[in-house]
Formats: structure tokens, C-alpha cells, sequence
């Protein structure tokens, strides 16, 4: 990856710096946009200390097609999918939690940075999308503190988060430093609605707590969608974008309209609350055009893909980012199959099934490059550990 020097770009430009969430190739020495290297170490170190603020992504993307799985009734492989979502979920928690102690300075450098804070809304995200799906294989008695626990990070890191970025003052403007991993924010109020609506027949009290809090979340995402994409397009124009900018997160414009269409179409079926009574006429009015909106962004994102890799050449290798283009299309594969059902749309069902087939093969292919890129970092670390001439 590439890094512009002062010199090379003007410093109110968005090549100004080093931003990006990709890796780095092995042997080279990081360059953070405080201008701070990543001194030697072991390759599991220096991995830890560069890891995605928005890896929580793995597990939103490999739910999303366990989900997805579940719903055209292939159990077995839905139930491989949970396994391994929920097994990334406590290791990435382990990762964050060990990070936040031994390299905090690099996560507070994330935590208020434009070009990576949004990617933290991903834990938000991947505990709701992970809850959803263990409530529908019956682990209520673990998915529902998940939910709540999601409830808890959304309102947190909803406030605190934006205010941290917004206040940043290094001298840099923040517009030429927006990205697709803003669009993680809506997406997380969004799974934060599905999970509402996954929680409320289980609810025993509160219910028209719940069904306030599906509607309210349901209606932040879709606001924050709005906005986040006025910005974005003002980037863009006022500073264009290179193909090596235009990275993977940008795929999340797509799938956090399609979130919106599964949580907009589980509101429409929930059972009756007052708040969910008032709103259910406005929403289903909406998910239609929302669903129509992310068809159209498909080949529109699919040919930025193609003008980044294939006529710029930028290399097509794996990094925590690539989880970004996974869940978009698991998403819209369930949102797809969801208002196929709900609104008795048959060719809508269909052509959720068929975007299902083609999640779970980019899942898989980008999981492989994950445990490719596990077992270099093992066996470097491994080499670099062992004694000379051993």
C-alpha cells in the first residue's frame, strides 16, 4: 500500500497521510498517519497492532450467510457457519481487549480518526447479526443478554464515537478523510432493530419498550444512511478518488440499505405495539424502493471492482476489509429473500437465492486467504522466536 508524504499531496487532500485499514506486506515497516513506524517485532506482534478497528466484519459477514443458510433450510452448513462465527467473535474480543491493553496508543489513535473509527460500529453490528442467528437455532438463554449488550454498545459508542471524530483538530480536514466505513453506523443501528424485532416474542415485560427501540433504531439508520451519503458524494466530488481509495468498505453503502430492508420487513411482521402499530404503514411503504435502491448500487460497485483491479491493476490480496464486500452481498441475499416472503414477491425470493449462492462463495474464498494469512503470521512469528541455528 502506498503512503504519500507531505510532499507528494497537499495537506488538505485525502491522499494526504497514510489512512487506509488494508495490511501491509509482510517486512515492511508501517507508516501510521502520525507519521509513527512500527518498530521490530514478532509478525503476530506487529499484526495485532495494525488489526482492523472493523474485523468485527468477519462475523457479520459469515452470520449473515449462516442466516441466510438457515432460512432456505440448509442446516447443516448454517450450523458450521454459526460455529465460526461465534468462536471469531470471542477470539476478536480477545484481540480488541488484548490490543486496547498493550498497544492502546494505536487504538486510541483509531478510536478518533475519520478514516477508521466507523469500522468500531462492526462490534455493534457482528453481536446483533450473531444474536439473530443463535436465537433461530434456539440458544435464546445466550442470544438475548447479546442483544441487550448490543443495545448498550449502540447508545455508547453511538454518542461517543461521532464526537471523538468530529472534534478531532490535527490539521486535517475531515471531509477529504471520509470512506465507506461510515456507512457501518446506519448499519449498526439497523442490526440493532433486527434484533428487537428477533427479541420481542421472547419478551415476557417491555414490550412496548422493544418495539419503541426496533422503530427508533430502524429510523436512526435510515437518517444516518442519508446523511452519511451526502458526505461521501461531497468527498468524492471535492476530491475525486483514486482506485486505490476506492476500497472495499465502500460495498457497505449497498449493504447498509439492505439491512434496512430486513429490519424494515421483520418491523412490518412483528406482533402489534403501540409504536410499531403507528409506524407499520410508513415503513412498508419503504422497504420496496430500499431493496430496488441496492439492486441498482450492485453493478455500479461490481464495475468500480473491475475498474480498480482489472484496468488500474491494483492487487486483488486479502485484507480484513474484504469481509466489507461478504456481508453487503449475505445481506442483500437475506434482505432479498425476507420481503420475497413477507410481501409474497416470488422472483424477489429467487433472486435472493441465487445472491445467497454467490455470499457463500465469496465467503469462502475469502476465508481461505484468512487462514492463509493466520498461518503465515504463526510461522513467522514462530521463526523469528526460535533460537539462531536451531
Amino acid at each position: 500500500m502506498e503512503c504519500l508524504t507531505p510532499r507528494d499531496a497537499a495537506p488538505d487532500s485525502p491522499r494526504h497521510g497514510c489512512g487506509s485499514l488494508s495490511t501491509y506486506p509482510w517486512g515492511m515497516r508501517e507508516r501510521t498517519p502520525t507519521g509513527d513506524s512500527i518498530g521490530p517485532g514478532t509478525a503476530f506482534a506487529q499484526s495485532l497492532k495494525r488489526l482492523s478497528p472493523g474485523y468485527f466484519a468477519l462475523v457479520m459477514a459469515t452470520g449473515i450467510v449462516s442466516v441466510g443458510l438457515h432460512k432456505i433450510g440448509l442446516e447443516a452448513p448454517s450450523l458450521v457457519l454459526l460455529a465460526i462465527a461465534a468462536v471469531s467473535y470471542a477470539v476478536l474480543w480477545i484481540l480488541y481487549i488484548w490490543r486496547a491493553v498493550a498497544y492502546r496508543q494505536a487504538m486510541v489513535r483509531d478510536l478518533r480518526g475519520p478514516e477508521a473509527a466507523f469500522a468500531y460500529f462492526t462490534v455493534v453490528a457482528g453481536t446483533d447479526v450473531l444474536a439473530v442467528r443463535l436465537i433461530s437455532a434456539g440458544y435464546v438463554g445466550v442470544a438475548l443478554p447479546l442483544v441487550l449488550f448490543a443495545a448498550v454498545l449502540w447508545f455508547v459508542i453511538g454518542y461517543v464515537l461521532p464526537w471523538q471524530v468530529f472534534m478531532t483538530r490535527d490539521g486535517r480536514p475531515i471531509l477529504a478523510r471520509t470512506n465507506g466505513t461510515w456507512f457501518i453506523w446506519p448499519v449498526a443501528s439497523q442490526s440493532l432493530a433486527v434484533g428487537m424485532t428477533t427479541i420481542l416474542p421472547f419478551a415476557e415485560t417491555g414490550r412496548a419498550w422493544i418495539g419503541i427501540l426496533a422503530v427508533l433504531s430502524w429510523s436512526v439508520g435510515v437518517a444516518l444512511y442519508a446523511g452519511i451519503t451526502i458526505v461521501v458524494l461531497l468527498r468524492i466530488l471535492h476530491f475525486g478518488i483514486t482506485p486505490r481509495e476506492f476500497e472495499p468498505p465502500y460495498w457497505v453503502a449497498m449493504g447498509a440499505m439492505a439491512i434496512a430492508v430486513v429490519a424494515g420487513s421483520e418491523i412490518v411482521s412483528m406482533p402489534s405495539t403501540p409504536m410499531v402499530d403507528a409506524a407499520r404503514a410508513l415503513i412498508a411503504g419503504t422497504v420496496v424502493a430500499f431493496w430496488g435502491f441496492c439492486l441498482w448500487l450492485i453493478p455500479m460497485l461490481v464495475g468500480a471492482g473491475v475498474w480498480r483491479h482489472a484496468v488500474h491493476r491494483i492487487p486483488l490480496v486479502y485484507t480484513p476489509a474484504l469481509w466489507s464486500i461478504v456481508f453487503p452481498v449475505g445481506m442483500f441475499a437475506v434482505a432479498s429473500i425476507t420481503l420475497g416472503r413477507v410481501d409474497r414477491l416470488p422472483l424477489v425470493e429467487v433472486i435472493g437465492n441465487v445472491a445467497l449462492i454467490v455470499a457463500l462463495v465469496v465467503w469462502a474464498i475469502v476465508f481461505l486467504a484468512l487462514l492463509r494469512q493466520v498461518v503465515l503470521v504463526l510461522w513467522r512469528s514462530r521463526a523469528r522466536s526460535a533460537p539462531a541455528g536451531s
